[in-house]
C-alpha cells in the first residue's frame, strides 16, 4: 500500500507537465490550423498568426515549475496525498485553459483576416483565458508549499 501512495504522489508532481503539455499541444494545433488558413486568405503578415499559435504552450512550461516546485518538497507518504491532489488538479486547469486558449486564439485569426484592424483587441479574449492559467499556477505554488 504504502509504494501505492508514493506512485499517486509521483503522479501528481509530474501531471501538471504531462496535462499541461497535452493541453498545450492541443491548443497550439488548433491555432496553428487557423493561422494556416488564414495565410491562404491574406497576402501579408503572416508572422502575426504564427506568433499567436504559440500562445498556449505558456501553460506547459507553468506546469515545468509546479513540477520542479513540487518534486523539492520530497514524495514521501505525508506528502503523496498533497502533491498527488494539487499536481492533477492544477495539471487539469493547465490543460483545459491551453485547450481552450488555442481555440480563441484560432477564432482571433479568423476574425482578424478578414478585418485586420481588429487583431489587438481580438486577442483580449485568449489572454483572459491565460490568466485562469496563471491563477491555478500560482495557487499551485502557494499550496504547495503547506505541503510540508
Amino acid at each position: 500500500m504504502e509504494q501505492l501512495i508514493i506512485a499517486l504522489g509521483w503522479v501528481g508532481v509530474f501531471a501538471p507537465v504531462a496535462l499541461g503539455a497535452v493541453g498545450s499541444a492541443i491548443g497550439c494545433s488548433v491555432a496553428g490550423q487557423a493561422a494556416c488558413g488564414a495565410m491562404l486568405d491574406v497576402e501579408s503578415g503572416y508572422g502575426k498568426f504564427v506568433g499567436v499559435s504559440a500562445m498556449p504552450s505558456s501553460q506547459v512550461i507553468y506546469g515545468i515549475v509546479i513540477m520542479f516546485t513540487l518534486s523539492a518538497l520530497g514524495v514521501s507518504e505525508a506528502t503523496s496525498a498533497g502533491l498527488f491532489g494539487i499536481g492533477l488538479l492544477t495539471g487539469v486547469a493547465l490543460m483545459y485553459s491551453a485547450i481552450y486558449q488555442g481555440q480563441a486564439v484560432a477564432a482571433s485569426i479568423n476574425a482578424s483576416k478578414n478585418k485586420p484592424e481588429v487583431f489587438g483587441l481580438s486577442i483580449a479574449p485568449a489572454a483572459i483565458v491565460e490568466g485562469f492559467a496563471v491563477f491555478a499556477f500560482v495557487f499551485a505554488l502557494v499550496l504547495g508549499q503547506a505541503i510540508v
